[in-house]
């Protein structure tokens, strides 16, 4: 959605846009001379991403940006896996060129070097559940994978698949953590465990973001939106091997 079609007049009107990212959707349609105009008053822009910065960029001189708090969400899903007592967490990565992704396995590995585990190789996928399947045909033919954590609901659906196509019962042999709480998270089999991200929320802290702007009330910097970790069916401790 955009704002602004006026021309603007220097230092009496302020050009001010909002851009909200859903997954790889994107909810703007900019016309040429908006695209133009957006470069012009860079500095007026507030970048809203749902998958951590996969919007169009551009040299901005005081950039506002609202995201998930990746980081923790990450952290939290290999805890909970470390905490049910598996020796270590294999990961189904997304794209490397993706924020999110990156911040997401960066928080992984981190969380498993500073508990002194052993860090698998990451298996880098591009978010879909066929690469969640592949990787999971994959992990199924070893006996030591016991917990994985991908990056996205939609691998570890994927994920899922696989691993109950193979024989390996889940969560008896094989512990799975997805991140996003889609809609059909809760419904999968078993219910999966993940890290829910809220999307009205950011969408209502880019719309403060947008008006503060507006009114120069706005600061320039990251607005961090809390994710939570939902428990469901698909965790459990390591069974007997």
């Amino acid at each position: 959605m955009t704002r602004g079609h006026k021309r603007p007049r220097a230092k009496s009107v302020k050009a001010s846009f909002l851009t909200l990212k859903v997954g790889k959707e994107a909810f703007t349609d900019l016309s040429p001379a908006e695209r133009g105009l957006r470069r012009d008053h860079a500095e007026h822009v507030v970048q809203v991403t749902a998958d951590g910065g996969e919007v169009t960029r551009f040299e901005l001189a005081d950039p506002q940006f609202v995201d998930f708090d990746q980081a923790s969400g990450a952290i939290a899903a290999t805890r909970h896996l470390l905490d049910l007592g598996h020796e270590t967490v294999w990961h189904v990565a997304g794209p490397p060129e993706s924020y999110a992704a990156e911040r997401r396995r960066k928080s992984w590995q981190q969380t498993l070097e500073e508990d002194g585990r052993e860090v698998p190789p990451p298996l880098i996928g591009d978010w879909s559940s066929r690469a969640g399947y592949e990787y999971g045909v994959q992990l199924a033919g070893d006996p030591e994978v016991t917990a994985v954590f991908a990056a996205n609901d939609q691998m570890a659906l994927g994920l899922l698949r696989a691993l109950h196509e193979k024989g390996r019962s889940v969560p008896r042999d094989v512990s799975v953590v997805g991140f996003d709480d889609m809609d059909e998270a809760a419904h999968l089999w078993p219910p999966l465990t993940t890290v829910r991200q809220s999307f009205d929320e950011v969408g209502k802290r880019a719309v403060a973001a947008l008006l503060a702007e507006i009114t120069d009330a706005g600061t320039a910097g990251a607005i961090s939106v809390p994710t939570e970790p939902v428990v469901r069916s698909s965790t459990a401790a390591p069974g007997p091997q």
